[in-house]
């Protein structure tokens, strides 16, 4: 098999404070502008991730152009200051204890792009898990085709249920050069991080090439599916631009990302919630409830539908997807083109019921997938729903910290 999941030269701040660097995934607390006034306070001017990203709160703002442009000015900044050290041709296994105290154990690499479709029905190796909104790529794609270095929140799932193949490098520790150790902030937990030796590089290469050899979908996306197409889009641009060059050796071509284990006990579904914002709710409700035939008989999984300060569980007897939340989310997206409006994707059941008392507002309560049925599913399915599930709390996501030159 293409050697899917590879070493890279990865970039590691030196001499900085490590819990003022690394910040949550841009993708999160997108109802919650307090999280980021508030990160940006504890930052304030200490170098920083959180200078180098675009929270998605800040998407397609009147100041997002200008925010795009100061994120690639700091890039270029950090770079001629010195900021990084680079290990060349590197692996580095990552400990990450979350705030319920389990640790998830990974591996950051790079991934082939050339090896990864995010299209429905791909026969891939590496397969998006949900559907991917390509009208999300362009304003990620915006900082992409600009900027000199990546820092990915992106992680690739395997199903390795004998557990030989990341979680082996936890007892080779000792034996491995620790590159960082620190308290992520606003409650992220605690990460430390190892760089493989040459006898590690080669244990964990034979134990994946031997896991991922027969199967028909050896890697799937467990989150950053929208940064990952962006990565894909950018590498097929610059060879459409470049017609008849060889880009095989583009770092274009490679995403770097953390490689993680399904089966690790630390990794739990948590559902994906939505948010609905309409000009008239009462309506909204109505069509929807006509649609989709809501009722209160039980048949299969129930959707809380929180509205101001009353909560319903309700049935779906008109299904449009296999999963509710598939469902739900087919009638948002036409009732929104037809009427206007917008949805947001919360997690935590106490953020939706909080953010559901404002007036003009919906919310959508699901219940989590089993994490157990995922690889299965997309291979039927060809993927799910979008949103349709988070991998823990979202102040369990990965943080930003590694970096890789992409010019």
């Amino acid at each position: 098999m293409q050697k899917v999941f590879r070493s890279a030269d990865i970039l590691i701040p030196k001499g900085c404070d490590m819990g003022l660097w690394s910040c949550v995934a841009c993708d999160q607390y997108t109802s919650q502008p307090e999280y980021w006034e508030k990160a940006s306070n504890i930052v304030a001017g200490a170098p920083s991730a959180l200078r180098l990203i675009l929270p998605e709160i800040y998407l397609n703002k009147p100041e997002t152009e200008a925010r795009i442009k100061k994120v690639n000015e700091n890039i270029s900044e950090y770079l001629s200051e010195g900021i990084f050290a680079e290990y060349k041709d590197a692996y580095v296994y990552v400990e990450r204890t979350q705030s319920d105290g389990s640790i998830r154990q990974g591996v950051v690499g790079a991934v082939d792009l050339d090896c990864y479709d995010y299209e429905k029905g791909s026969k891939a190796p590496v397969r998006a898990t949900e559907a991917t909104v390509k009208e999300r790529i362009p304003a990620r794609l915006e900082i992409r085709r600009d900027a000199e270095i990546e820092l990915p929140h992106i992680m690739i799932l395997i199903d390795d249920r004998k557990k030989t193949v990341i979680e082996q490098l936890s007892e080779r520790r000792g034996k491995m050069k620790r590159l960082y150790d620190f308290d992520l902030m606003l409650g992220g937990g605690h990460i430390s991080g190892y760089l493989l030796g040459e006898e590690e590089k080669a244990l964990f290469e034979a134990s994946l090439s031997e896991y991922a050899e027969g199967r028909e979908m050896p890697f799937a996306m467990g989150d950053g599916n929208h940064s990952l197409a962006t990565a894909k889009a950018h590498y097929e641009a610059l060879k459409a631009a470049n017609p008849g060059k060889d880009m095989s050796s583009h770092p274009a071509r490679y995403a770097l990302c953390e490689l993680t284990n399904l089966q690790s006990d630390a990794i739990k579904f948590e559902a994906i919630h939505r948010l609905v914002r309409v000009a008239d709710p009462y309506k909204f409700i109505l069509e929807m409830s006509m649609d989709l035939e809501l009722s209160g008989l039980q048949t299969a999984e129930p959707v809380r539908i929180h509205r101001n300060y009353t909560v319903r569980d309700l049935y779906i007897r008109n299904p449009l997807s296999d999963l509710a939340v598939g469902s739900v989310q087919m009638f948002i997206d036409k009732y929104i083109k037809e009427n206007g409006g917008e949805v947001d994707y919360i997690h935590g059941s106490d953020v939706i019921r909080r953010l559901s008392m404002q007036d003009g507002v919906i919310g959508f309560e699901f219940l989590p997938m089993k994490k157990t049925e995922l690889f299965d599913a997309v291979i039927k399915m060809g993927e799910l729903p979008r949103k349709t599930f988070s991998m823990g709390a979202a102040q369990d996501k990965r943080y930003y910290l590694e970096a890789r030159r992409i010019r």
